[in-house]
């Protein structure tokens, strides 16, 4: 089931990132959220997982995920989904910690994390502040939280969880700099498949 559940997944997505590209909103609102229904079944029909209270983190931080998806797509609750996201890569760093990091894997996993955020990071924040002030906090505690989710993911060295964590740091960091710094061509299109990829790259990481 795990395999169906998948395939059902990669192709769901495949649907939305098409819509995506297409502009097709009312495609999108029905092929986004599904997209992560089918990867929270995937994730819990994993028959033998390399652990199984890792495995119910990453279904909580799937489940966060979606809610933050259509906060995001309902009037664009920019908060509340930056929120949900918040909570769930507070989820991810839970699994990721139950996957057994070890201290030189997760020491330069610091380092790659601290120089992003100290280069990209600090500029979203700042241009966050001048979009809104208000944002400044919220946005420098979501980029704390997915950096040390990246740097955990890095300290397992489990290959899926180092690619799916720096897709999804990836795609959070297209949407900041398309949001509060500057538009660039196709990001949406580089937002919704790091996104996707990320995710389920972070439940394959279960495979051990």
């Amino acid at each position: 089931m795990f395999a169906a559940f998948l395939a059902v997944t990669v192709a769901v997505a495949l649907v939305d990132w098409v819509a995506v590209a297409t502009s097709n909103r009312r495609l999108e609102y029905v092929f986004k959220p599904l997209t992560m229904v089918a990867l929270i079944a995937a994730a819990v029909a994993l028959p033998d997982p390399a652990s199984s209270g890792a495995r119910w983190w990453i279904v909580a931080g799937l489940v966060c995920s979606l809610a933050g998806d259509v906060f995001l797509m309902l009037d664009d609750l920019f908060v509340p989904g930056l929120a949900s996201f918040l909570v769930g890569h507070l989820c991810y760093i839970v699994a990721l910690a139950l996957l057994g990091p070890s201290m030189p894997a997760l020491a330069l996993g610091v380092v790659v994390v601290v120089l992003a955020a100290g280069v990209v990071g600090r500029i979203i924040v700042r241009g966050a502040g001048q979009h809104d002030r208000a944002l400044t906090l919220p946005v420098t505690a979501y980029i704390t939280a997915i950096s040390v989710m990246v740097a955990t993911a890095i300290g397992t060295a489990i290959p899926f969880a180092i690619a799916g964590a720096l897709l999804f740091y990836l795609s959070d960091a297209c949407i900041g700099w398309s949001r509060f710094v500057k538009e660039f061509p196709q990001s949406r299109m580089a937002i919704i498949t790091t996104y996707h990829l990320g995710q389920i790259g972070l439940v394959l990481a279960l495979l051990g």
